[in-house]
């Protein structure tokens, strides 16, 4: 009591730090993880001689992983307000249920605002030019705004060589924007949006079913409002914090829609005979 009147501030419990016997190891997996983040935990308890619960110590290296591993040439780039969106298709590794009770491999179509690093997502039936248009309509629809720039690889149904596939240029004249279309090989301009969809393997997938396509994207939007609201290590803060600043400085929704084509497709009608099961190979 004498102690609490004598305190300048409230009483708070502070928990002493615990050494455990993981405590010993740690500094040995750090070194080995500054040399290389991405060893497996199995052969980091081999290298420093770890005798206990394999369990265990995979999830004391899960913990310190994140904080040896090297920033991404992308987020070397410095991305304006407003200036770039970065898209890419996803292939996650599950066959989803249709209505034709065929299971397929489908797309995901993913956009991320480069400067807050909002990302937004859909799953879409298959990769052809009017199915990849009409997704980025209603993707940039659910972001309010339309990025000055929209940043893609070498994506078919997009445009192959110097020019785009057909009905390309009308969509992105009627945003008034610009779609580029990167060179081969040129991971750093791009490196957002892919590095993500590696996340998104080990980070939604594991442990999940989807009984249709809609059932996927609702189980991802909601994934992706959580993952928005999480810091992100490059830039030090939360998407959704950015987003707004990202906003205001993009282009607003045109007053008409662009024309998209097919627009009463359906993904959960495409049957696994037009879908597409599997990413091309881009050079």
């Amino acid at each position: 009591m004498a102690r609490a009147v004598a305190s300048d501030g409230p009483p708070k419990y502070e928990r002493p730090a615990v050494s455990t016997s993981f405590t010993p190891f740690e500094s040995a997996v750090r070194q080995l993880l500054i040399m290389t983040p991405d060893m497996p935990a199995t052969v980091i308890a081999e290298r420093v001689g770890w005798p206990g619960s394999i369990t265990w110590f995979r999830e004391h290296v899960r913990q310190l992983r994140p904080e040896h591993r090297p920033v991404d040439p992308s987020d070397r780039l410095t991305w304006l307000a407003g200036d770039a969106a970065q898209c890419d298709l996803w292939f996650p590794p599950k066959k989803i249920p249709l209505e034709d009770g065929s299971k397929v491999l489908l797309p995901v179509m993913v956009i991320t605002a480069a400067h807050s690093r909002f990302m937004v997502a859909k799953m879409i039936p298959t990769r052809h030019t009017q199915d990849l248009l009409l997704a980025m309509w209603l993707l940039l629809q659910q972001l309010g705004r339309v990025p000055r720039r929209l940043i893609w690889d070498n994506e078919s149904g997009i445009g192959r060589g110097k020019r785009h596939a057909d009905g390309v240029g009308a969509f992105t004249g009627t945003l008034a924007t610009t779609l580029v279309r990167l060179k081969p090989y040129d991971p750093e301009s791009k490196g957002l949006v892919e590095r993500r969809n590696g996340f998104f393997e080990t980070s939604f997938m594991p442990g999940r079913e989807f009984a249709s396509p809609a059932d996927f994207d609702a189980q991802f939007t909601d994934w992706l409002g959580k993952a928005n609201a999480r810091v992100v290590r490059t830039i030090k803060a939360r998407p959704v914090d950015l987003l707004d600043a990202d906003r205001a400085a993009m282009l607003p929704l045109p007053p008409v829609a662009p024309a998209v084509g097919w627009v009463n497709r359906d993904v959960t009608t495409t049957s696994a005979s037009t879908a597409t099961t599997t990413p091309s190979t881009r050079t």
